[in-house]
């Protein structure tokens, strides 16, 4: 096979801390690993665009002139092309692609938000309008409209921006939306997926929906309510008033707020503290398990089992109900990699990688 005129990857991600944040406007801190999405493109003699996707079996062939139809629920492929063409966005030449990756899906770790960072960074560079996004920023923010906006689901935009960027990213949503790049000299990650499939959207949802009745609720009897400025001791007063299945994730929410604003102090600190970073990985694990109600047997299983054998602490990584957990083991990763596995689960050795990355072989 000759080689592929266009190479474009983006990594998957681990949130460090403020996972179930970023779509209630709160800081969060997160990395992306060196598992990657690889989107390889062969220009064709008709305009047509051919896909293959070995890793699920899946294929497909449109003429991207108009609006092109969906075919499934969430579609990303072709809505990430009606996100283009919306913007004046066209395509004269066609191309055959292929897209692989080894990042776990449906796990947790952002495989859904790198594929379709690299789709629209190839979609880009296979027209020549790479002057609608020209920084990885503008490119995340596409890929979140053609993931998320397009088809009305929770996320934030946490994921596309850390796969976009790369490297260990502070992102800061309000007042105004803020990116910075963390230096922390973070050593090695075990990723554990937990082999149990996830419900994303679904358990999303309910965490999002059950965090804004509580806010509403809230909202209502002082409008001045503010979930970034208020306090510990204010939130569990409040929440004392509203039933527990709403109250929990909301106290929660403001618990996870503190926890990376402490995260960010340790990570930005003179002297990298990796003990108490671990602490405060531990510390998140145990709201989202108790007051979120995000993690699972297994996965606490296996989190004590990486502990056992050096860990310095760890989550469950992403919407939670299954998937991935990672544990920070700068130390003897291969042990704590075993560990995980002899508790069912599939472990990765990770470390922090960098954003998009493209490649041209000219003709």
């Amino acid at each position: 096979m000759k080689q592929p005129v266009i190479k474009v990857s983006s990594p998957g991600r681990i949130c460090l801390f403020g996972e179930h944040q970023d779509y209630l406007g709160l800081e969060v801190i997160a990395a992306a690993i060196n598992l990657r999405i690889l989107v390889e493109g062969w220009p064709r003699t008709d305009r047509y665009f051919c896909l293959d996707l070995p890793d699920i079996k899946e294929k497909d062939c449109f003429l991207p002139e108009g609006e092109l139809p969906y075919l499934k629920p969430r579609d990303y492929l072709r809505s990430a092309v009606n996100v283009l063409l919306r913007l004046g966005c066209r395509f004269e030449t066609g191309w055959d692609v292929r897209l692989t990756g080894q990042i776990p899906i449906n796990a947790g770790t952002s495989s859904s938000s790198a594929l379709v960072v690299a789709w629209v960074k190839f979609l880009l560079e296979a027209s020549g309008y790479n002057h609608l996004a020209p920084a990885p920023e503008k490119v995340a923010e596409l890929a979140h409209r053609a993931e998320v906006v397009e088809f009305k689901e929770p996320g934030g935009q946490m994921d596309h921006f850390t796969s976009a960027r790369g490297g260990l990213v502070w992102i800061r949503f309000s007042p105004e939306l803020n990116l910075t790049g963390l230096q922390a000299p973070l050593g090695t990650f075990v990723l554990g997926d937990s082999l149990t499939k996830k419900d994303t959207t679904g358990t999303l949802g309910s965490v999002r929906e059950r965090v804004q009745q509580g806010l509403d609720r809230l909202k209502k009897e002082n409008q001045s309510f503010d979930l970034n400025q208020v306090t510990e001791n204010e939130i569990r007063s409040l929440v004392k008033n509203l039933p527990r299945d709403i109250g929990q994730p909301l106290l929660g929410a403001v618990l996870n707020r503190d926890l990376t604003r402490e995260g960010l102090k340790v990570l930005t600190a003179r002297s990298f503290d990796e003990r108490q970073f671990g602490r405060l990985l531990q510390a998140q694990q145990e709201i989202l398990r108790e007051l979120l109600g995000i993690s699972t047997p297994r996965i606490d299983r296996m989190l004590q089992a990486a502990l056992e054998q050096g860990a310095l602490g760890g989550k469950i990584n992403g919407s939670g109900g299954g998937g991935c957990l990672f544990a920070y083991a700068p130390d003897e990763p291969e042990k704590v990699a075993k560990a995980i596995g002899q508790e069912g689960g599939k472990p990765y050795i990770v470390k922090v990688d960098s954003g998009l990355r493209v490649e041209k072989n000219f003709l």
